[in-house]
C-alpha cells in the first residue's frame, strides 16, 4: 500500500521543502511554510481520467486563428480593467480585504450578464435567503439569475453539469472543499485542488469563471502563490476603510494591460463607478496653503491628476525623520537629498512627511517634480499656486527628464481647468499644447522651484 507523503510549501513563493523551515529557502520570508499532505495517485487512474484523454497535439500552424470574444459586464470601470471586458473561457480571480465590495462587486455585474448569458452564482458564505435580501438591498433582481449555496466541489461541478451555465461566479475559493481532500476548507492544498478544478472547467468548457479570494494580513491572496500563476486575470480591490472610494486594480490580465485601474464609490446602493477620478482626487484641495502640488501621472492609458502634499518642520532628533504615505519611501529619501545638495535646501536639519491623498500609489518617474514642489514649497512657507500643476523626472544631478504619453497628460491638465504647468525642456519641443494652457519649460529643479513660488 503507498504512504502518504508530507511537504512544507511557502504560500509566498511556492518553494517546496521536506521538512518545515522557519525562513523559506526560496524567497527568504518567514513563517510562511505551510504543510500539505499528498496522497500517492492509485495506479490506473491517470489511464482513465476523462479530462483530456481525447485530445491529440497538433502543429502550430494548424490551430486556427481568432480573436478572443469578449463580452461587456455592464460597469465601464470593471471592463476597463479587464482589458475591455471579460473573455469567454477565462478564469478571473478579484481579491480584496473583507468588507471591501468584492461579493457586491460580482453581483452588479449579474444584471447586465443576466440580459444575454445564463449566469450561476455558488456562495459558500451565504444561503439562498441573505443572497436575495443583498440583491434587493442593490437593487438587483435578474429573474434569470440561478443562485446555490454550496461548499462541496463535487455539487457544484454537479450543478454545472445540470445548468450549463456561461459564467460561474464562485464566492469564496477559501469556502470551497473536495472530498478527495483530507484538509480542512480554506487550507493551502484544498484551495489549490479546487481552483485547479475551476481553471480545467473553464478551458474545456468554455466557461467563465469569477473566484473571490481573500487576503491575507500582508495584502496578499490567501493560499499558495501558484493560484495567482493558475488564474488568467487578478484583480485587487483597494480602499481605505474610513473612505467611500474605491480602487480596482490589475495585478495580472494575459488580456490585457496590468496598469489600468478603475474607480468606485461605496454607497448605500452599492459600487456606483466614477468616471473622473482627477475631479474626485482633487476635492477639498485646500488653497493658499504651503506644502501641495498637483502631479499628472499615467494609469494605464488614463491620465490621473493627484495631490501631494509635504511637511517639513524643524527636527528634534539628531537623525531627521522621514515618512512617505503613497510613495516610495526610497523614492523620497533620495528627492530630499537632491533637492538638499542641489536646490539649497537644508532638510537635513528638518522632518520631512510627503502624502498622497486619495489612497493612490504614485509609482512612477512623473510624479518625481511635483514632491520636489511640494517639499521646497513647505520648506519656504510659499504658496504654489492652485492652478499650476507639474510633469517631470528628477535625476541625480538635479536635471529634469521627460516622461512619456505628455501630450495626454497636457490635455488632462488643461481639461481640468488649469492654466499652468511646469514640464521638461527637453523633448517639449514637438508637443501640442491646448489652448489656455501657459507651459514652463525647466532644466533643473532650481529653475522649476523658482517658476514655482
Amino acid at each position: 500500500m503507498a504512504k502518504t507523503k508530507t511537504i512544507f510549501f511557502c504560500t509566498d513563493c511556492g518553494c517546496e521543502t521536506p521538512k518545515w523551515m522557519g525562513r523559506c529557502p526560496g524567497c527568504g520570508a518567514f513563517n510562511t511554510m505551510q504543510e500539505h499532505i499528498e496522497k500517492p495517485t492509485p495506479v490506473g487512474r491517470a489511464a482513465s481520467a476523462p479530462i483530456g484523454s481525447s485530445r491529440q497535439a497538433q502543429p502550430l500552424s494548424q490551430v486556427t486563428e481568432g480573436d478572443e470574444i469578449r463580452f461587456f459586464t455592464g460597469l465601464g470601470e470593471l471592463d476597463r480593467v479587464l482589458g475591455g471586458g471579460a473573455v469567454v473561457g477565462s478564469l478571473v480571480l478579484v481579491g480584496g480585504a473583507p468588507g471591501i465590495g468584492k461579493s457586491t462587486l460580482l453581483l452588479q455585474i449579474c444584471e447586465q450578464l443576466c440580459k444575454e448569458r445564463r449566469v450561476l452564482y455558488i456562495s459558500g458564505e451565504e444561503s439562498e435567503r441573505q443572497l436575495k435580501l443583498r440583491a434587493q438591498r442593490l437593487g438587483v433582481a435578474p429573474e434569470e439569475l440561478l443562485i446555490l449555496s454550496q461548499t462541496r466541489l463535487s455539487d457544484i461541478l454537479q450543478a454545472v453539469e445540470n445548468v450549463k451555465p456561461d459564467i460561474l461566479i464562485v464566492d469564496s475559493i477559501q469556502t470551497m472543499y473536495s472530498d478527495q481532500n483530507e484538509s480542512a476548507p480554506g487550507s493551502v492544498s484544498q484551495v489549490k485542488d479546487c481552483t485547479m478544478a475551476m481553471m480545467q472547467l473553464s478551458k474545456q468548457e468554455g466557461v467563465t469563471v469569477f473566484v473571490v479570494g481573500h487576503i491575507n494580513k500582508d495584502g496578499n491572496i490567501a493560499g499558495p502563490k501558484v493560484l495567482e500563476h493558475m488564474v488568467d486575470c487578478v484583480l485587487y480591490f483597494e480602499g481605505d476603510s474610513n473612505s467611500s472610494y474605491r480602487l480596482l486594480r490589475a495585478a495580472k490580465n494575459r488580456f490585457g494591460s496590468t496598469n489600468e485601474i478603475g474607480v468606485f464609490e461605496m454607497a448605500d446602493s452599492g459600487l456606483i463607478e466614477v468616471p473622473n477620478p482627477s475631479q474626485m482626487l482633487l476635492e477639498g484641495r485646500p488653497e493658499s496653503a504651503s506644502g501641495t502640488c498637483v502631479a499628472c501621472v499615467m494609469e494605464g492609458s488614463r491620465p490621473i491628476l493627484a495631490e501631494v502634499q509635504a511637511l517639513v518642520c524643524k527636527t528634534s532628533f539628531n537623525v531627521p525623520k522621514r515618512t512617505a504615505d503613497g510613495f516610495d519611501y526610497n523614492r523620497a529619501a533620495l528627492l530630499l537629498a537632491v533637492a538638499e545638495k542641489r536646490a539649497g535646501l537644508k532638510l537635513s536639519l528638518f522632518d520631512a512627511y510627503i502624502n498622497v491623498i486619495g489612497g493612490l500609489q504614485l509609482d512612477e518617474p512623473g510624479a518625481d517634480l511635483p514632491v520636489i514642489l511640494a517639499v521646497a514649497s513647505s520648506y519656504r512657507d510659499a504658496v504654489i499656486p492652485s492652478d499650476l500643476a507639474a510633469i517631470g523626472e528628477v535625476g541625480l544631478t538635479g536635471e529634469i527628464r521627460s516622461v512619456s504619453n505628455m501630450n495626454q497628460r497636457l490635455s488632462e491638465v488643461a481639461r481640468l481647468g488649469f492654466t499652468k504647468c511646469i514640464i521638461p525642456r527637453n523633448g517639449s519641443d514637438k508637443l501640442e499644447i491646448p489652448e489656455n494652457l501657459t507651459v514652463y519649460r525647466v532644466r533643473n529643479i532650481h529653475e522649476a522651484i523658482e517658476v514655482a513660488m
